[in-house]
């Protein structure tokens, strides 16, 4: 296949499951790019320069300086990322209508649930002030329901839409969590399956690897929960 030759997109980014989306789906494509790193922990999510990129101040985000009629464009919103970069690059997110709704479920659905709701289950398990029962019983049978739905759709597949897709590439920075949402994949195999042949394609692990070293641990950082947590509108 021709490699597209497009100058380095800037990608404003912190290694976190939404951010390693992009970063997996870059390596896959052989695109080059530049990381502008935006600590959440500290706040920069909500400096003025990114909000013009990104106005629901969360990344990742993306600049495209070879846009649409060769003229800058900037994208934010990790799925809306994805199917931008799918149509591009014309890879991993297919042309024939049938198969290319087939991922854009899969994509709707980590985007509406997979991923939301186990950042919920994750925020009450570990990170809440109080331990709240409820909350967290609503939250991790919501994750083992999720991951339910997807060992089914994985029965007798290698990927959720049939080909490697960005679907794939959506779900594999949450599924790789599994542990700290309390999911045991003993009990959804075609999930452990599938994570493990994900985890060992080359780009992924590259793309999992862009950052890891400025991780925070949340746990322990206060300040970065203020932050994070809590937050209300700004003017």
């Amino acid at each position: 296949m021709d490699v597209i030759r497009t100058s380095p997109i800037d990608l404003y980014y912190w290694p976190t499951p939404n951010g390693y989306k992009i970063t997996i789906m870059l390596e896959e494509l052989g695109a080059p790019y530049t990381v502008r790193y935006v600590d959440i922990g500290r706040g920069e999510q909500f400096d003025p320069a990114f909000l013009a990129i990104s106005p629901n101040n969360r990344m990742p985000a993306i600049v495209d300086p070879d846009g649409p009629g060769g003229e800058p464009i900037s994208v934010f919103e990790s799925g809306a990322i994805l199917l931008y970069l799918g149509r591009k690059f014309g890879r991993f997110y297919p042309s024939d209508e049938r198969r290319r709704v087939e991922v854009e479920e899969w994509l709707m659905w980590q985007m509406a649930g997979f991923g939301p709701m186990l950042g919920q289950n994750h925020h009450f398990r570990s990170y809440a002030p109080e331990k709240i029962p409820y909350a967290i019983r609503r939250y991790e049978d919501e994750a083992d329901r999720l991951y339910g739905v997807l060992d089914r759709r994985l029965a007798g597949r290698d990927y959720v839409a049939g080909a490697y897709s960005i679907a794939d590439m959506a779900i594999v920075g949450w599924a790789r969590g599994h542990e700290r949402q309390g999911v045991d994949l003993a009990q959804f195999p075609n999930v452990r399956r599938w994570l493990d042949t994900m985890l060992a394609r080359p780009a992924v692990a590259r793309g999992l690897k862009v950052g890891v070293e400025r991780r925070m641990n949340l746990a322990e950082d206060k300040e970065a929960q203020k932050v994070l947590f809590n937050q209300r509108a700004r003017a």
